[in-house]
């Protein structure tokens, strides 16, 4: 790894920052003191809530961790679109016996205000979801000494995460659980991510700066194969997800493995954004009629969520989980890092021993 990736961690392993709850500071302290670098996700929190999260963090753990920043969005969404979803989710609204919410929430997750703390508390790194910063933004936070990474889905975003300065791109290939980072959601374009291993292969011939690659990564081997690729480490979500320190919801756990949802699929239902998830009745009935409007459906379904969660019914969940969710290891996250480098190093060794032959 280069040398700023290797004072940050010890093993090439990043714990995808999960927004909604599942990156908890527990779970992000035991990554970083187990030798990987833990994110906390400040998506869909305040600008206050962040704050006493890391301050939190920061009681668990001496060791390096980041923090994940969502980019403001744009205001592309068609009020009359949404107006019509709003209508077509009202029998779930009645099935969970709970109103539907607002999807005027807000837009910009309260960027500016986690901005000011970010820079005045410095961490050590901080990436960024849904967009590339202004070059000032990214400047400000190379005078703190934070590391600053972009996530990135196509060559040409990571061009332009190195040209306004980012230390580092995060390769999202489209096997990733959650929500596709692109930075311009167009409809014309859902369906059409990119392999990891193939984009990590093509960002690696279009920019100098070193590359996280993510995307369905569960095991040590795969770690292996995109470093082999060309990235400086690898982040993975889902097989932290089932971690015990892990916030996501027990029902979310169990899906992970269940026999019951055998496949995932992109869908803009949950969000209006598309996202990876295991497929489930709200995702069939409502993924083919739901808008590109983020965050507005994000907030429109919140309360959806919680009401299915609350109910213990997984076919109203957003049940987020990349293509290797079948591979999730039920494991303390810190004894998982351990395990992922130990898979790593047996397969490094496997092949040179392999090549030497």
């Amino acid at each position: 790894m280069s040398s700023a990736l290797t004072d940050l961690c010890r093993y090439p392993i990043v714990q995808a920052p999960m927004a909604g709850g599942a990156s908890s500071p527990q779970l992000v302290a035991a990554v970083s003191e187990a030798g990987g670098l833990g994110f906390l996700a400040a998506g869909y929190k305040t600008a206050d809530g962040m704050y006493h999260e890391i301050k939190q963090l920061r009681g668990l753990t001496g060791q390096p961790f980041g923090v994940n920043l969502f980019m403001p969005q744009p205001a592309l969404a068609d009020p009359s679109a949404v107006e019509v979803y709003r209508h077509q989710l009202a029998g779930e609204a009645a099935w969970y016996e709970t109103p539907l919410g607002d999807p005027d929430a807000g837009g910009d997750d309260g960027y500016e205000a986690k901005l000011a703390i970010l820079l005045e508390d410095p961490v050590p790194a901080v990436s960024f979801t849904f967009g590339c910063p202004t070059r000032d933004t990214l400047d400000a936070f190379a005078g703190v000494g934070t590391y600053t990474l972009v996530t990135v889905t196509t060559p040409e975003e990571a061009q332009t995460a190195q040209w306004a300065g980012a230390d580092a791109v995060c390769v999202q290939g489209v096997e990733a659980g959650g929500h596709q980072s692109t930075h311009r959601d167009d409809p014309q374009t859902d369906g059409a991510g990119i392999g990891l291993l193939s984009l990590v292969a093509q960002v690696r011939e279009t920019v100098q700066i070193p590359i996280v690659a993510t995307g369905g990564l569960m095991r040590g081997s795969q770690i292996a194969a995109v470093l082999a690729a060309g990235a400086e480490a690898a982040q993975l979500g889902t097989a932290f997800l089932a971690c015990p320190e892990s916030g996501a919801s027990p029902l979310h756990k169990q899906a992970l493995t269940n026999p019951l949802f055998v496949r995932t699929a992109l869908t803009r239902a949950f969000s209006g954004r598309p996202a990876r998830g295991l497929v489930n009745r709200f995702m069939r009935e409502h993924g083919p009629y739901a808008p590109a409007a983020y965050p507005q459906v994000h907030y429109l379904t919140a309360g959806l969520r919680k009401a299915a969660a609350k109910a213990g019914d997984a076919q109203g969940m957003a049940l987020w989980a990349g293509q290797g969710h079948r591979m999730a290891r039920e494991l303390p996250a810190g004894r998982l890092v351990r395990l992922l480098a130990e898979e790593l190093d047996a397969a490094r060794t496997a092949v040179s021993t392999g090549s030497t032959q």
